[in-house]
């Protein structure tokens, strides 16, 4: 939250006469880094939390609507939690939107720091 708010103030506080940089910020690049990854980590602990009950696996499936023997199989990336029956038929635990929002902050979390990197270096080699 204290992320978002920062990175809120910076793009309020911008001077207008300043205009559009180049490269952003090494400060910039860290508050996308950090609300890339908590994003991604949100969504992932999400995910890997569907379907996670204290029932065993067949009430867990019948709760979400499979019919027949069950047997759950897990993933982790991309993250998945499947009750298949025995005819071979399986039914997603996992909401639809986890995976893009774990896959999107995590190419977010990497560019915004390599991008913070070489903002930074190439600062350092300005001041020099």
């Amino acid at each position: 939250m204290a992320a978002a708010a920062g990175l809120a103030w910076r793009a309020c506080h911008r001077l207008p006469v300043s205009g559009w940089r180049r490269l952003p910020s090494v400060g910039t690049c860290a508050l996308v880094a950090v609300l890339a990854g908590s994003a991604a980590l949100g969504a992932y602990t999400w995910g890997a939390m569907s379907g996670f009950y204290i029932l065993d696996p067949g009430q867990m499936c019948a709760a979400m609507g499979a019919a027949g023997d069950h047997v759950v199989t897990r993933m982790t990336l991309p993250v998945s939690s499947q009750c298949v029956t025995s005819g071979g038929v399986g039914t997603e635990l996992v909401p639809g939107w986890v995976n893009p929002v774990v896959f999107l902050g995590l190419s977010l979390l990497v560019l915004a720091f390599t991008t913070g990197t070489y903002a930074g270096v190439r600062r350092l080699r300005a001041l020099q």
